[in-house]
């Protein structure tokens, strides 16, 4: 790969990975998309996207953890599914059609884009039964980790508003996923890896760039986050990533 091409993928994957760390929620989702359109086939890009997931987020989880934001209760159950799941849904990615594939992309990241722009999260005045917990945790990481898997995103966009109805503020909600998407985005990866080779100089400069961006953007989130605005410049991202993949899928 050209010089070029690594002035432009490297602060790119920095940025991004700081914007989603914040979030919870892991780029997997802008990164497949953007490597694709720099010529890495989406039998590349999808794993590669997943590892740097996994990589920014446990770097982040860790400054949530020392922040006391993530709710163990909740984070592990969704995880545990999570990480079954998504495997099942990396297998089933090679048979499944480009196109269908791209315009999957699309709507998955229209999606993110509306949650980020309109979703409120509410409050709840009690805490849920651990019952309640496990059940809508195998939902939630059964249907995450598989989507994840077969798409090559993380999750964390069908995670974060799941943990906001089950009563989490906006920031703890953040950080509980971003545990979650770590375990899902990584067996994601182990199911995509199978496939085919990966360039391993490609690979280790995305990941300091994911690693480095996740540190900045979660000290932040722990600080100084204004919640939002930085969602609404992500939804605004996100829509405008979607509308690119629509024009390019049907034009």
């Amino acid at each position: 790969m050209s010089l070029t091409f690594y002035l432009i993928a490297a602060p790119v994957v920095f940025i991004f990975s700081g914007l989603m760390a914040m979030a919870g929620l892991g780029a997997a989702f802008l990164f497949v998309p953007f490597f694709y359109y720099l010529g890495i086939p989406l039998s590349e890009a999808a794993p590669v996207a997943l590892l740097l997931n996994a990589i920014s987020l446990s770097f982040a989880t860790i400054n949530y953890w020392r922040g006391r934001l993530i709710d163990w209760r909740v984070a592990l159950p969704v995880a545990a599914i999570a990480v079954v799941f998504a495997p099942i849904g990396a297998r089933l990615t090679p048979h499944v059609n480009k196109t269908t594939l791209l315009i999957l992309f699309a709507v998955f990241l229209a999606f993110a884009g509306g949650m980020m722009l309109f979703y409120q999260s509410q409050a709840r005045a009690q805490n849920a039964s651990s019952e309640k917990v496990w059940l809508v945790g195998a939902g939630v990481g059964g249907t995450a980790g598989f989507i994840g898997g077969l798409l090559g995103v993380g999750g964390g966009n069908i995670i974060v508003p799941a943990l906001n109805w089950l009563g989490l503020d906006a920031k703890r909600a953040s950080a509980t996923s971003a545990v979650a998407v770590v375990f899902s985005s990584l067996s994601g990866f182990l199911g995509h890896a199978t496939f085919g080779k990966m360039d391993m100089t490609f690979l280790g400069i995305m990941a300091l760039m994911a690693a480095g961006g996740s540190l900045a953007g979660s000290q932040l989130m722990k600080e100084k986050l204004s919640s939002n605005q930085l969602k609404k410049i992500i939804g605004v991202v996100l829509w405008l990533v979607a509308a690119k993949m629509f024009f390019d899928v049907f034009k």
